[in-house]
């Protein structure tokens, strides 16, 4: 298996786990509070599923970062890759970003901003507990993250036309159909999580302004479409890589079938395994932009 098959396969699971996480958790708190129309579980369960609401908002946009710095480093820097990402430097980078995750989420203790919402009947961040804390986590969350994505995947692109027009003929910077095609998945990601996040995050900064006048100002109708909108982006990541990335498209084919006939889920996997065995590729091959990513 080629190094940047598993390290940035490693990214994109990490992120899918951010995204999945809320629905173990706090979903069904939440659709328990709709039922009563109210919170019935008691603060304990209102701090902890507002916790792990804030681990999955906060881990998607540091993972999307990560996955940016990522394709960044694999597509303009192809040459110091293999050594940037090995699979001890990989797992060294993904500790790194959820513990990073978690230092950005637990001052929500001690700031006490993790409170019930009946306009959206779950616990959440309250953006008028602290002006200074709603502007730090703007700013953590959202705007730096949103620089450093849109740095990483600028240069991309202007590599990407340099190539195209054969700016840079010195063969060594090559873009592979493959590689653009994963980068053009993850970009479309990172889009989508700027569309969906950044009405909340106005918002947000808005009030952390002046939250005596500008809060009563926001209409609820506002709040509540920006806020479901924010966490609907957990949904889309999903549908984004079953349309854009063919392999995805397959697997989505292959578990629906089974759904229906498990034991062809066996059979495909067996055939897989085996063809795998027989298209082995050779070990003298390397990761200087000459493999296609297949996320």
């Amino acid at each position: 298996m080629y190094p940047s098959l598993s390290t940035g396969n490693i990214f994109v699971i990490s992120l899918s786990v951010a995204d999945l996480v809320v629905a173990v958790y706090p979903y069904p708190l939440v659709l328990t509070a709709i039922f009563h129309n109210d919170w019935t579980m008691g603060d304990t369960h209102c701090q902890i599923s507002g916790f792990i609401m804030g681990l999955s908002v906060i881990g998607s946009i540091f993972n999307i970062t990560a996955i940016a710095i990522n394709r960044y480093c694999y597509i303009c820097h192809s040459l110091q890759y293999d050594r940037l990402y090995s699979i001890r430097n990989t797992c060294c980078y993904l500790c790194l970003t959820w513990a990073l995750t978690a230092i950005a989420t637990v001052p929500n203790f001690f700031v006490g901003s993790l409170q019930y919402d009946p306009r959206v009947f779950s616990c959440t961040f309250a953006q008028t507990v602290s002006s200074y804390y709603t502007i730090a986590v703007v700013l953590v969350h959202f705007l730096i993250p949103l620089l450093v994505v849109s740095f990483c995947y600028l240069r991309i692109w202007v590599l990407v036309i340099q190539v195209k027009h054969r700016v840079k003929p010195d063969g060594k910077q090559k873009v592979k159909p493959g590689d653009l095609r994963n980068f053009l998945t993850m970009f479309v990601v990172f889009v989508l999580f700027a569309v969906c996040w950044a009405p909340l995050n106005f918002i947000g900064l808005a009030v952390a302004i002046d939250p005596l006048r500008v809060a009563p100002l926001i209409p609820e109708w506002l709040f509540v479409t920006s806020y479901f909108m924010a966490y609907f982006n957990s949904c889309l990541n999903a549908v984004v890589y079953g349309l854009l990335n063919q392999n995805f498209r397959k697997e989505y084919k292959r578990i629906v079938l089974s759904l229906c006939a498990p034991r062809l889920l066996f059979l495909d996997t067996s055939k897989c395994g085996t063809e795998g065995l027989k298209s082995k590729p050779s070990p003298a091959v390397t990761n200087n932009n000459l493999a296609e990513i297949n996320l």
